[in-house]
């Protein structure tokens, strides 16, 4: 079993393509805005195949942070959820940067909520451990 969901919020001043934008830049899944009332609305996503999370595992390698994210992981995890906060405008440029309080990320962050059985191979695909900054192994995608 696997769900991705993607949420964030978006902000009056801010563009709505641009925050779809910054989630398809992390994940590949379609992404649908919602209003939520009173003016608000949020940009929502969400998959059952772990192949929505290549884009992740590349940025992860790209930005050579795989210890940064798998001590992330190992914090933020609980049972068989894991969330991940990151930094929308970053995401928006392309990069990652996770944040622990929503404040960090000025518009808000972008939350990934991964639910599955496997969260242990999902983490060790995403993000092994590293010997002097490179993976000690390279997992296949787990097939969940």
């Amino acid at each position: 079993m696997f769900v991705l969901r993607v949420e964030a919020e978006v902000r009056p001043t801010e563009s709505e393509e641009r925050v779809v934008e910054a989630i398809r830049n992390i994940v590949d899944v379609d992404v649908k805005i919602v209003d939520v009332g009173g003016g608000y609305r949020i940009a929502v996503g969400e998959s059952t195949d772990v192949a929505c999370l290549r884009r992740l595992h590349t940025l992860l390698r790209q930005e050579r942070i795989l210890d940064a994210a798998r001590a992330y992981a190992m914090r933020f995890r609980r049972g068989n959820v894991l969330e991940l906060k990151l930094h929308k405008q970053a995401a928006y440029a392309g990069h990652l940067s996770f944040v622990t309080y929503d404040d960090e990320s000025p518009l808000g962050p972008i939350r990934l909520t991964v639910i599955s059985d496997k969260l242990d191979e999902i983490v060790d695909w995403l993000a092994p451990p590293t010997s002097q900054g490179r993976p000690i192994w390279e997992k296949p995608m787990p097939s969940v």
